[in-house]
C-alpha cells in the first residue's frame, strides 16, 4: 500500500531542533490536551533529542543499558519497548484525533506506510512488517534490501488522541543501540540513512520529505 491509497489527513507542522526529552514530553502533553479540546488541529512535531534511552510499558529490566554508559534512561507512557534518541535522528511526534472507525494500532500502521513512502522518496526502499503469532511486535520500518531496522515507532492514545510517534535514524552514531536491547529484539540490527545510502541526504531535505508524506 502506498500513500496514495491512504485517506487524506492533513497535519499542522511544528519544527524544532534539539529539545530535552522531558521538556518535550511536557510540551507534547500540552499539545495533546489542546487537541482533545479541539483547540488545535492534528499536528506533526519534528525535532531531535540529546542522548537518552526511553522505555515503554513492556521493557524488561534485562534489556536496560549498563548505567556506566552515562546515557539517561527515562520511563515514558508510550507503547513499545526500549528505544534510543540522539543527535542525527529525526523524531516525529504525532498528535492526531483518531477517527471513530480506527484505533491506535490502525494509526500506527498508517504511520509505517507513510514513512515507507518517505524513505522511498529519499532513495531507500523500505517496508513495514506483520507480526507472526506469538512473536515480539514488529512495529517500525525496515530496509527492504539489507533487512535492518531504520525507524522505531511507539505510540499511545488518550481520549481519542494519539501521542509519541517515530524516530528515524538519519546520520547519527548508531553505537548506543548496542548498549541495550532495542525494541525488545536482541537480534535486531539498527541502521541509518547514512549507513544505507553511503551519505545521508541533507537534514532539511529529510524533514521536508517526511513532512510531505504526512501532509504537513
Amino acid at each position: 500500500m502506498s500513500e496514495a491509497t491512504l485517506r487524506a489527513r492533513p497535519l499542522a507542522l511544528i519544527e524544532d531542533d534539539l529539545v530535552d526529552y522531558e521538556k518535550a514530553m511536557d510540551r507534547m502533553t500540552e499539545l495533546v490536551e489542546a487537541r482533545q479540546r479541539d483547540d488545535r488541529p492534528d499536528t506533526l512535531w519534528l525535532l531531535s533529542h540529546p542522548q537518552v534511552f526511553t522505555i515503554g510499558k513492556r521493557t524488561l529490566p534485562e534489556h536496560l543499558p549498563d548505567p556506566s554508559r552515562g546515557i539517561p534512561v527515562v520511563s515514558t507512557g508510550r507503547g513499545g519497548q526500549l528505544t534510543y534518541h540522539g543527535p542525527g535522528q529525526l523524531v516525529g511526534y504525532l498528535i492526531v484525533k483518531l477517527r471513530p472507525d480506527e484505533g491506535v494500532v490502525d494509526y500506527v500502521r498508517e504511520v509505517e506506510l507513510r514513512i515507507v513512502d518517505a524513505l522511498g522518496a529519499l532513495g531507500l526502499p523500505a517496508e513495514r512488517r506483520d507480526t507472526p503469532p506469538g512473536s515480539e511486535l514488529l512495529t517500525g520500518v525496515w530496509t527492504r534490501d539489507t533487512r535492518r531496522k531504520i525507524v522505531s515507532i511507539g505510540m499511545r492514545a488518550s481520549r481519542g488522541v494519539t501521542s509519541h510517534g517515530f524516530a528515524l535514524n538519519v546520520d547519527g552514531d548508531l553505537s548506543p543501540w548496542g548498549y541495550a536491547v532495542a525494541c525488545g529484539m536482541p537480534e535486531v540490527q539498527m541502521t541509518s540513512l547514512a549507513n544505507e545510502l553511503g551519505q545521508a541526504p541533507a537534514a532539511e531535505h529529510v524533514r521536508q520529505v517526511v513532512a510531505a508524506a504526512f501532509g504537513a
